[in-house]
């Protein structure tokens, strides 16, 4: 993927409303990507600065070409409120007349139920995952079980009987 990204970004060097460009989470970018919630690596972050969001397409140039010339460009923003319908300008301007406190309150109280989803998943696929290990350990036994039955010696005997012994 490397590659293509470079390519990319050569495509996009200098442009004035597209920024593509990478971090080494290992180094000196760590901070940076902590706090952008950065666990694996390579991970494709996208959108405002203040709320990036994760890249869910495809890797090759041809796919971040397409999806950067689509989707980066200039949003609606409290830096672009030009670019918002009546709505957005309105809900801005709520979250802009709140008192700090206020906005950062509700800003955890979301943040929290984000991480109360990613909680309650990582759970349930925990959940999956005892269970298919159940069912596997389960199948196991149960086909050692028909093993040990004598199945190998039925078919070894079959094997070994004459051809055209059988009766009618």
């Amino acid at each position: 993927m490397k590659p293509d990204w470079d390519k990319l970004m050569d495509a996009f060097a200098g442009s004035a409303t597209q920024l593509i460009a990478d971090v080494d989470c290992t180094a000196d970018g760590k901070p940076l990507c902590d706090q952008n919630g950065v666990r694996g690596y390579p991970t494709i972050k996208w959108g405002d600065p203040a709320d990036l969001q994760d890249y869910q397409g495809g890797r090759d140039y041809d796919a971040l070409k397409k999806f950067a010339d689509e989707k980066l460009k200039p949003m609606c923003s409290p830096k672009n409120l030009d670019l918002c319908d009546d709505d957005k300008k309105a809900e801005i301007k709520k979250f802009q007349d709140m008192p700090a406190a206020e906005l950062d309150s509700l800003i955890a109280t979301e943040e929290k139920k984000m991480e109360d989803a990613e909680a309650e998943f990582k759970a349930e696929v925990q959940k999956l995952q005892d269970k298919y290990q159940s069912l596997s350990t389960e199948k196991d036994e149960k086909i050692e079980a028909v093993k040990n039955s004598g199945l190998g010696l039925m078919k070894a005997v079959k094997a070994a009987a004459p051809a055209g012994n059988d009766e009618l």
